[in-house]
């Protein structure tokens, strides 16, 4: 009776181990699809269409760059400042505050 026990549960620790050890050592549950481009290639692959920032229209690469380079006009003719300036400053105003509050602060 305890040779049988002791057989039922040989083999169940068998074959949970062979199921395991198939699971694992299965290289193909690990693999992407076969159909799905690797980071890599798309990295390097050149974009030929694009959409407006605008409008979300679709436009050629050439209209893109052509619409940045007007946009990129107008913010110097306009006077805008660019967001990293933006931000700056925004900080240099905080440590200002700071500074009058707390005059030990560096």
């Amino acid at each position: 009776m305890v040779q049988r026990r002791y057989l039922g549960l040989s083999f169940s620790i068998a074959l949970l181990i062979s199921v395991n050890l198939s699971v694992l050592l299965s290289p193909a549950l690990a693999l992407p699809p076969p159909e799905d481009q690797p980071e890599e290639v798309l990295r390097t692959e050149i974009i030929l269409e694009a959409r407006s920032p605008i409008n979300g229209q679709p436009m050629t690469a050439a209209e893109y760059a052509e619409l940045q380079a007007q946009m990129e006009t107008e913010a110097r003719e306009t006077g805008t400042v660019p967001p990293q300036i933006r931000r700056l400053i925004t900080l240099l105003r905080i440590r200002k505050v700071l500074r009058t509050i707390l005059p030990f602060l560096p």
